[in-house]
C-alpha cells in the first residue's frame, strides 16, 4: 500500500506500437495472414492455454488462423476495446464468423456466431511475448473442428 503522502507513481500509457502489434495480431485473422504474426510476435511468444496439437510460438497459432479461417472464410475478430499500460494490455472483443458446419455438439446452422474474447498480453520493445485468453470453452468445438476440415 502507498503511503498517504506519498504521490502515486506515473505509469506508462501503451505505445503507438505496441496498440499496432496487438491490432495487428488480431487483424491476421480476418487478412488470413496468419504470417503477420511473425511481424508482432517475438519468436518465442506463449499462447496461454495452447490449444489441442497446437505448437508453440506464433507458427503454432498461425496453423490455427489457416485452418479456422479454411473451415470459417469469413471470420473476423472485431476489437471492442484495449486498456492497459506500457508493455501491459487488455483486450475486450469478439471472433465472428458463420457457422455452416456441424460441429461437436452445435449444428450447423448457417447463421452467425460471435465469441466474446477477453485476453491479456505482455509485450516488450513493440511485440507481443505472452497472451493468455480466456475464450477457450466456446471456441473449443469450433478449433476442434477446424482443425480436422477438409473443406
Amino acid at each position: 500500500m502507498t503511503n498517504p503522502s506519498e504521490a502515486p507513481a506515473t505509469v506508462a500509457a501503451l505505445a503507438a506500437a505496441e496498440r499496432y502489434a496487438i491490432e495487428t495480431f488480431y487483424g491476421a485473422w480476418k487478412q488470413q495472414r496468419p504470417d503477420l504474426l511473425e511481424e508482432v510476435c517475438t519468436p518465442d511468444w506463449q499462447d496461454i492455454p495452447l490449444g489441442p496439437g497446437q505448437a508453440l510460438g506464433p507458427q503454432g497459432l498461425g496453423a490455427i488462423i489457416r485452418q479456422f479461417t479454411t473451415a470459417f472464410p469469413d471470420t473476423e475478430i472485431i476489437i471492442h476495446e484495449i486498456f492497459g499500460t506500457h508493455e501491459r494490455a487488455g483486450v475486450r472483443a469478439e471472433i465472428s464468423f458463420t457457422n455452416r458446419h456441424a460441429v461437436p455438439g452445435v449444428a450447423g446452422t448457417g447463421q452467425r456466431v460471435s465469441i466474446a474474447l477477453h485476453e491479456f498480453h505482455h509485450l516488450h520493445d513493440g511485440k507481443l511475448t505472452h497472451t493468455w485468453h480466456l475464450e477457450a470453452g466456446a471456441f473449443m468445438p469450433y478449433a476442434i473442428f477446424s482443425a480436422q476440415y477438409q473443406g
